[in-house]
């Protein structure tokens, strides 16, 4: 599949609201045939505005990454403190234990979806630099995709983590609840499948795995290959995922 068609599908699968967030690849596209083949002017001030779109659509992701990743800490931590209670607490108390569940499967989708918005957005900012350096002859990529490479929203170590304490928050709380599975399902992606995120999260694990598999196209520039994912829930969203997407 073609990145901008990849790019059109992942928007569409993503969350409502951030939606006007990702790379704006089109426009970056137009930007790069009108550069003109001919020397001077006109072909420096369209090299230049392309640079400045470039450098606006990574301040965007910074600003938005940050965003999310402060507010997944901030929710991440509430939900330790309310899953302790959970864990320690009444376990009649099924109203709060469900509502506890929704919110880490929540948490746990979500920053899901922040690991693929900074891979897919890498990705694409890595095909319009190649682009760009074919149709000018100039070398623009590396030292850009080297300065990227040390921006907060490449900068995912926090989120993953979050991600792995979160799985582990998952069993901790199914466990407590006594949920119940479907048939050779845990209580944790049961759960997972009866919720709206489940969608938007198997949709990014796939275009991750996609993004990262050592394919053909794989080179200096691509991201690394994604490890295999060790919990059940993971399992269970990027081969047993009965949506169609």
């Amino acid at each position: 599949m073609k990145f901008g068609k990849r790019l059109k599908k992942q928007v569409e699968e993503s969350l409502p609201e951030w939606r006007d967030k990702f790379l704006a690849y089109k426009r970056l596209k137009r930007l790069v045939r009108l550069v003109p083949s001919s020397p001077p002017p006109r072909r420096r001030a369209a090299e230049a505005a392309f640079v400045r779109l470039l450098d606006g659509e990574v301040d965007r992701f910074n600003a938005f990454f940050l965003e999310q990743e402060e507010d997944f800490v901030i929710r991440h931590r509430e939900l330790q403190e309310a899953v302790k209670k959970v864990v320690a607490g009444d376990r009649e108390a099924a109203a709060e234990v469900r509502r506890v569940r929704r919110e880490v499967v929540d948490l746990h989708g979500e920053m899901v979806l922040l690991l693929n918005y900074s891979a897919i957005n890498y990705t694409g900012l890595a095909k319009i630099l190649k682009k760009y350096d074919k149709r000018t002859g100039r070398l623009l990529r590396l030292p850009f995709i080297e300065k990227v490479l040390g921006q907060p929203f490449f900068a995912t170590e926090l989120i993953s983590r979050l991600v792995h304490e979160c799985e582990a928050t998952m069993e901790a709380v199914f466990e407590a609840g006594g949920g119940r599975s479907g048939a050779g399902a845990t209580p944790v992606a049961a759960a997972a499948t009866e919720q709206g995120i489940f969608r938007n999260t198997v949709a990014a694990l796939v275009t991750m795995g996609e993004l990262r598999s050592g394919s053909s196209t794989y080179g200096h520039f691509s991201l690394p290959p994604m490890a295999s994912p060790e919990s059940d829930l993971l399992r269970c969203l990027q081969v047993a995922d009965p949506v169609p997407i």
